[in-house]
């Protein structure tokens, strides 16, 4: 399996833990205020940006899917509300954010539908061919080994059955990025200090989106592992993209 520059990425560069153990460590200590900073630094728009990326499996009507990195479970309480699945199940590294996930499914009545369970996109514990689908919304950054997380989903979707990815870019456009920068590198940990007291999350959170390799260096990467049917449609002007592979 080939290395990326983003898999280096750590939460604490002191730090002897793997990037997956520190991930997991970093989310259970933000996990009471994940969701309230996602819509505050991102204005609501993160929750448009997620209902794109479930209608791209509207086409095929996927019955059972793999949410992979649920965290609290956005993409998993949206999808079956959209969706109609008879089986969503999440998977995420961090306890803390599969708790607040587990309590959001029960308040929605949706406990038959949508389970969530520790588990890692490393090392994914269903037999071949078992998902219509599979999501990732803002995960991908977090793997430890890129392609070998990619391969695994690979494997346990169905034939036909699609990826679909929702991942932070970068804009092209030289005004918008600059703001954009200054955004994440400054504006963003600061604000998120104010309500978390993990600011390096936030700083995290920045380094592993430059060092990602998005936009046409994901899409190869994706042909690479065995993807076909590629799409990247970048949105908001380029700060998110979402990419689509079939298997």
């Amino acid at each position: 399996m080939a290395t990326f520059e983003h898999d280096n990425i750590v939460p604490d560069k002191e730090s002897d833990l793997s990037k997956t153990k520190q991930v997991a460590t970093m989310f259970d200590s933000i996990a009471h205020r994940y969701d309230f900073l996602n819509r505050f630094l991102s204005a609501g728009i993160d929750v448009g940006w997620r209902k794109k990326a479930i209608g791209y499996l509207k086409d095929i009507d996927p019955k059972n899917i793999l949410d992979v990195a649920t965290g609290t479970a956005d993409v998993a309480l949206m999808t079956e509300k959209m969706l109609k699945p008879s089986s969503i199940i999440g998977i995420d590294i961090s306890d803390g954010m599969l708790e607040i996930g587990r309590k959001k499914i029960k308040e929605t009545g949706v406990e038959k539908t949508i389970q969530l369970y520790n588990g890692d996109s490393a090392d994914i514990k269903y037999n071949d061919n078992t998902f219509d689908a599979v999501t990732v919304a803002f995960g991908v950054r977090n793997f430890q080994q890129l392609e070998k997380g990619l391969s695994e989903i690979l494997r346990v979707l169905k034939p036909g059955g699609k990826l679909v990815v929702l991942e932070f870019s970068r804009p092209k456009n030289m005004v918008i990025k600059g703001f954009y920068n200054f955004y994440m590198k400054s504006v963003s940990p600061n604000i998120a200090k104010l309500f978390s007291k993990n600011k390096t999350a936030y700083a995290y959170l920045d380094e592993s989106i430059q060092k990602f390799p998005e936009g046409k260096n994901f899409t190869g990467i994706l042909q690479n592992v065995g993807y076909k049917n590629i799409v990247n449609k970048p949105l908001s002007l380029g700060i998110c993209s979402i990419y689509c592979g079939t298997k």
